[in-house]
């Protein structure tokens, strides 16, 4: 196993995994955890990084090019181990790039640099891709934290809520049993405010793809809140197991294979290009609040 690289402000200290760059626990001063407690009854990520897909793809294939590749959910990022390229007391900078095992996957040069950075009580997350190839790359980003809930010292378990920046009206996106993009609901967002409960995850996460909001508070009724803003991230995923001490609140720039689709990647939904020698980065703030 990798040795976890840690960081520290006043406020909060992070612990991040070289493997798969995965935020591992975020402290505040009083000791408190904010991260899933990754009980392996229900699931044992944390924070896994989602690249170069988001969700999953038909089969587990896509086509580019006349040619076919297989990608298991959410890409390989998260089952790949980066270099540590910097670290200070409150930053450290990991850096993942192609190789010839990612290249029979996935046909593209890239690097992706992943930069944890600690600034009073906020946790920024910047995720950049780089294309250092002579034509374009093209490929999805998403982030995937799992939070505890509830949150320490917050209360009542099912009284802690979701409150939106808009009041998201539009119809959320459903996955059916092959994980592809199949059905609409209607909003369970109400007022802007949306509560939690484990039932709504029986049938898998709840997808934004007309999201309006690029920020959110996770709130508890007697405790701390967490501020999570996402600027660069136009859907939003949100995901349990049912029962688990966890939610993930998850920015995406991407998602899973609509049901129907079975395309060139360059045209699959969600799928973005990047010029030669161009660089695209996906911020991802964490603001811990103390009641």
């Amino acid at each position: 196993m990798s040795e976890a690289v840690s960081i520290s402000s006043e406020g909060l200290t992070a612990r991040i995994d070289p493997f798969g760059a995965e935020l591992q626990s975020l402290i505040d001063s009083d000791g408190r955890e904010y991260m899933s407690d990754a009980d392996p009854a229900y699931w044992t990520g944390r924070a896994p990084l989602l690249f170069p897909i988001v969700g999953g793809l038909r089969r587990d294939t896509y086509h580019f090019d006349g040619f076919t590749y297989h990608l298991p959910r959410h890409g390989f990022a998260r089952r790949s181990t980066f270099e540590l390229v910097e670290h200070e007391r409150e930053l450290a900078i990991f850096r993942l790039t192609d190789s010839e095992e990612t290249r029979e996957v996935f046909p593209f040069p890239f690097a992706l640099h992943m930069e944890f950075a600690l600034s009073g009580s906020t946790l920024s997350m910047t995720a950049s891709v780089v294309n250092p190839g002579e034509d374009e790359l093209h490929f999805s980003f998403g982030y995937h934290p799992a939070f505890a809930w509830p949150l320490p010292g917050g209360g009542e378990k099912l009284a802690h809520e979701l409150v939106f920046e808009a009041l998201e009206p539009a119809p959320i996106r459903r996955l059916d049993e092959k994980g592809l993009i199949a059905f609409s609901e209607d909003s369970p967002v109400k007022g802007g405010q949306m509560a939690l409960r484990h039932e709504d995850y029986e049938a898998d996460a709840m997808i934004w793809d007309e999201l309006a909001s690029r920020r959110l508070s996770y709130r508890s009724p007697d405790g701390p809140s967490l501020d999570i803003a996402f600027p660069e991230m136009p859907y939003l995923g949100i995901w349990q197991k049912p029962g688990a001490n966890f939610i993930c609140i998850e920015p995406w720039a991407g998602h899973a294979d609509p049901a129907d689709f079975d395309g060139d990647f360059r045209d699959k939904p969600g799928v973005m290009p990047l010029q030669p020698g161009a660089e695209r980065s996906f911020r991802m703030d964490v603001t811990v609040r103390p009641r």
